[in-house]
């Protein structure tokens, strides 16, 4: 294995391992902004934000995961 391979399977399993916990963050905010209607309007508007912004970035992730494939 070269060095381009060797460095190629490091990034692919950083990004993996970035990807899954961002993915559990993920769950954790949706489950609260599913359950959290009754939290104060700001509060549930920083929720919503968060959710969105990790979605992002997991989508952004695993683009770059796939143009390492």
């Amino acid at each position: 294995m070269n060095l381009r391979q060797t460095v190629t399977m490091s990034l692919r399993y950083e990004i993996d391992t970035i990807t899954s916990s961002l993915s559990e963050i993920s769950a954790r905010i949706s489950t609260l902004v599913e359950q959290g209607k009754e939290l104060p309007g700001d509060i549930f508007v920083e929720l919503v934000a968060a959710e969105r912004t990790v979605g992002t970035l997991l989508r952004r992730l695993e683009r770059v995961h796939n143009k390492l494939t």
